[in-house]
């Protein structure tokens, strides 16, 4: 018996793996412009940083995530070209909070067993929202777990690395009294709180393959929308020559929620008050809440609810910022004003993540 025969015999297909890596190339090389050296295949991914001696003092920025649960409604659905976006989405919009321009990606899925045309639907999405960011897809991992998870089971994370330079770094240093905080709208739920929406729905007696009238689609449907990217348009943002400097600190709306993101890149001693009544959380927060028969305001520590990211700016430059933006393609509004004086901060989320940040509550109600 051969090697490859004995490996086949413990459940482990290597010329499965050597298809899904064939079905994938193109997607992948349409990522890849000079700065990448090699092909799809190596041990390594090449990246040419030459470029970076044009930085006075080039920092590196790195993320890595995954997509959780969201996959389980994928794999119900036998749809995987949406959650390699998901995937994109948690990774490289964490890179641009800091100010840096995303330069490459590397992936890893973990499954059961290797299906070929999965795992080329995976990784073309994870491509595909490569491309749209400017990030380069670089390398990855395809590793077959037999005896560990089902046959049809898998799970997807990556990795990323950006560049910021120094003196362009984004943060909660950068915050003063009087900063106007935006909100950039969502597209949904992303990929953050879909234990509690599968938890719903499972109480419900609802399949992902029943109809949602209220959502025009099936629940299965409107629950893979795939997250927004915000790297491109937010890059872009912080490269015009007229409105970077006004742009002092980013949130990605991700775990945790609305208050406890945005109060991560506060600086210490501020406080925000986040006007719920400037906008309307979408239908999918709404019927999701009514199902439970809970309300929006309990969520807030899980779903972003409409807001996906957060922008603190100068006061001076916020119409500006919020023309840009909208000009980009992502919506955005004033949610709130950063303040410095002593007040009473009960009710405010504070220490968030391990920060010690600002403090953020929301107040008033959503907009019908």
């Amino acid at each position: 018996m051969s090697a490859n025969s004995s490996y086949a015999a413990a459940g482990v297909d290597t010329a499965a793996g050597d298809l899904a890596v064939e079905l994938m190339k193109e997607a992948v090389a349409k990522t890849h412009g000079p700065n990448v050296l090699g092909g799809v295949g190596g041990f390594a991914g090449l990246f040419d940083l030459s470029f970076a001696k044009q930085y006075e003092r080039p920092l590196l920025a790195t993320s890595t995530d995954g997509v959780g649960t969201k996959i389980a409604i994928a794999q119900a659905l036998d749809i995987h070209d949406t959650i390699g976006q998901d995937l994109v989405g948690m990774v490289v919009d964490d890179i641009v909070v800091v100010g840096a321009k995303p330069l490459f990606m590397t992936d890893y899925i973990a499954c059961g067993r290797v299906v070929p045309e999965r795992v080329a639907a995976i990784v073309t999405g994870i491509a595909r929202a490569c491309a749209e960011t400017g990030t380069a897809l670089v390398g990855g991992e395809t590793a077959e777990h037999p005896g560990l998870m089902g046959v049809d089971d898998y799970d997807v994370a990556g990795a990323a690395v950006g560049v910021v330079e120094a003196d362009r770094l984004l943060g909660a240093e950068r915050v003063v009294h009087g900063d106007v905080v935006l909100a950039i709208e969502s597209s949904g739920l992303h990929s953050n709180g879909f234990s509690l929406v599968r938890h719903i729905l499972a109480n419900a007696g609802l399949s992902y393959t029943d109809a949602a009238p209220e959502l025009g689609a099936t629940w299965g449907e409107a629950l893979l929308e795939p997250t927004r990217l915000y790297s491109g348009p937010l890059v872009r943002l912080l490269e015009h020559e007229s409105l970077a400097a006004s742009v002092h600190s980013l949130s990605h709306v991700t775990g945790g929620g609305i208050a406890a993101n945005l109060a991560r890149v506060l600086p210490r001693g501020s406080w925000v008050e986040v006007d719920r009544s400037t906008w309307s959380p979408a239908p999918v927060f709404r019927v999701l809440n009514g199902l439970a028969g809970t309300t929006l305001e309990s969520t807030e520590g899980t779903w972003n609810l409409g807001i996906g990211f957060f922008a603190v700016v100068a006061a001076d430059a916020a119409a500006s910022v919020v023309a840009e933006l909208g000009t980009l393609g992502l919506p955005a509004w004033q949610v709130g004003t950063v303040s410095m004086g002593d007040r009473d901060l009960t009710g405010f989320e504070q220490g968030a993540k391990g920060v010690d940040g600002g403090a953020v509550r929301l107040v008033g109600s959503y907009a019908s």
